[in-house]
């Protein structure tokens, strides 16, 4: 971290690089949940994420999917292209979990007959409110054409983590997706970790993610280790 530190979240930091061009993640281990107002600390949290992340960027990229990803630099950071970011959170759900079963009274677990894609204005003010297209259009945080890339992408990365996952024995129940521009091209940003995923065992249903820490039901480094372990097969990170 040798650069200017250009920004700070919530778990992740960023430091320019001699390139104008990239940027420098470095991975916290600090976590918060429900727009911050808990917070807390997660062992290791940082090193898994950044791990888990890399693993799943290399396989997407290796699958036709462009994202600002370059390499891993060490245990905590990655090198990443410099995006602009556009402020529409992606999230693609499989199985009701979530804000999914309050708002339509459905059963945590229920299996959805088809993938859902739902788009969220990226605002920490608001605390990322639901939007439609009508909404995206009158922000004018996207085109027409950029917001429906950005659902078929979404889609695309769905199908590609659903069967990678899957033979891992992890149900990918939703996700959240952030995209930015690097020369008006339309990248994948941000992370894909247990911070920003529900992953639950195949087989028990057991939560391998972030829930664990907001629903304070413990072990929360032991699964987000699992999932890493189940990506990378074995604990080497």
């Amino acid at each position: 971290m040798g650069g200017k530190l250009l920004y700070e979240g919530k778990a992740k930091k960023i430091f320019e690089t001699p390139h104008p061009y990239e940027v420098e993640v470095y991975f916290k281990d600090d976590a918060t949940a429900f727009n911050g107002a808990k917070k807390g600390q997660i062992t290791s949290k940082g090193i898994l994420n950044n791990a888990i992340s890399s693993l799943f960027f290399e396989l997407l990229e290796s699958n036709g999917v462009k994202s600002h990803y370059l390499k891993r630099i060490d245990e905590r950071s990655m090198l990443v292209k410099k995006l602009k970011i556009i402020q529409i959170e992606v999230v693609v759900r499989n199985v009701a979990a979530g804000s999914l079963s309050q708002r339509l009274g459905w059963a945590e677990g229920k299996i959805l007959p088809s993938p859902v894609v739902e788009f969220y204005y990226k605002s920490d003010e608001l605390g990322d409110p639901l939007i439609n297209d009508y909404h995206v259009a009158a922000l004018g945080l996207a085109t027409p054409e950029e917001l429906a890339f950005l659902a078929a992408q979404s889609l695309k990365i769905n199908s590609i983590l659903l069967k990678h996952l899957l033979d891992r024995k992890v149900k990918l129940v939703d996700f959240k997706l952030e995209y930015g521009k690097s020369d008006e091209e339309i990248l994948l940003g941000d992370e894909i970790s247990p911070d920003t995923c529900r992953f639950w065992d195949s087989e028990t249903n057991l939560k391998l993610d972030k829930d664990r820490f907001r629903r304070d039901l413990g072990e929360v480094e032991e699964a987000y280790q699992e999932i890493h372990d189940r990506l990378a097969g074995g604990p080497k990170v």
